[in-house]
């Protein structure tokens, strides 16, 4: 039975628009939380600081990246375990290519942005054509692109010295840990709101955004109406390595280097998200409004226990109270 069954009518109604909106209302909450229990300093609270807020919007851009590919991924209802393996992967090959192989940052991005294509099309592939539930075939992704990126590497961050000459990489790529409009708008900030911007338009517009909601929905019924579900798996996939792939070069830039072992965990906290931002694991329901909502609430849930000094411990355990409360909600909701 459902909750509409409960609350037939005008209510049924009013369920639906609560649900469909429960990302935003969440991020609404906490952002309330957040300001009722951010300290002050000198009679201001330090959580509404201008730059404390864009600091949010820097420190979830990464996360926000790969999180818009994900949604694409859950939507068909799929999952990739391997996407913080592959910013490692990335922030590694980045940092190789321009400090090792004097490469400049067009061709560098160019090089790994098709490296995360590829490895993402391979799963999609594997997980398509082969018939092997992407939870496996990306959890072995992560083994791969981990390992990878601990062999290109030998193991060791690749530090980014900037400047010319052998062994330093061109200073314009350390433009993407620098702040714009005055100091105050982090470039990767502005990186992650395009990427979101460009894919909520996309997801509105396309015939390729239909059929992904179909193959979700019902992946028998989208195929007997014509729809090519194994070219719109693969799709996808690579779509969600690539901007993997995207948020690697990004962490480059901040971190002014590359290491094997950047991105561990981000798969959590990327699921967690989509999660939050009300995407139905089953496939085939959400947006990618909603995942943006659901990483703000995310970021704003960090910086505020940061701001309060709360045990890292229990930072985790109140972020997963969260995760379970957003997919408990989703078990609630009303079927269309």
């Amino acid at each position: 039975m459902t909750t509409a069954e409960f609350l037939p009518g005008r209510g049924s109604t009013i369920a639906a628009t609560l649900f469909r909106f429960q990302s935003l209302f969440g991020l609404a909450l906490v952002l309330a939380g957040a300001i009722v229990f951010s300290p002050a300093k000198n009679g201001e609270l330090l959580f509404l600081g201008g730059e404390n807020l864009f600091n949010v919007v820097r420190a979830i851009s990464e996360i926000g990246i790969i999180s818009v590919g994900m949604t694409f991924v859950i939507l068909v209802g799929g999952i990739d375990l391997s996407v913080g393996s592959m910013v490692g992967l990335a922030a590694v090959g980045s940092a190789v290519l321009m400090a090792h192989n004097g490469l400049g940052v067009l061709p560098t991005v160019l090089i790994v942005l098709a490296a995360g294509l590829v490895f993402g099309m391979l799963q999609g592939v594997t997980t398509a054509l082969f018939g092997i539930q992407s939870f496996i075939v990306t959890l072995a992704g992560l083994q791969v692109a981990r390992g990878l990126a601990r062999i290109w590497s030998g193991g060791q961050a690749v530090p980014l010295v900037y400047g010319d000459g052998p062994g330093r990489a061109p200073v314009t790529f350390s433009l993407l840990g620098e702040r714009t409009f005055n100091g105050l708008v982090p470039i990767p900030a502005i990186i992650f709101a395009v990427v979101a911007v460009l894919a909520m338009i996309f997801l509105r517009t396309s015939a390729f955004a239909r059929h992904v909601y179909a193959v979700g929905g019902n992946e028998k019924a989208a195929r007997l109406s014509g729809v090519n579900v194994a070219r719109v798996k693969i799709l996808v996939f690579g779509l969600c390595g690539l901007l993997a792939a995207l948020a690697g070069i990004v962490h480059a830039g901040q971190g002014n280097q590359g290491g094997p072992n950047d991105g561990i965990g981000y798969e959590l906290d990327v699921i967690a998200a989509v999660v939050i931002g009300g995407t139905a694991l089953s496939g085939g329901r959400g947006s990618v409004s909603g995942t943006v909502a659901g990483a703000l609430l995310l970021g704003v849930l960090n910086n505020i226990l940061a701001l309060n000094s709360v045990d890292s411990n229990v930072q985790l355990l109140i972020k997963g109270l969260v995760i379970v409360a957003a997919a408990g909600l989703q078990r609630l909701r009303p079927t269309p």
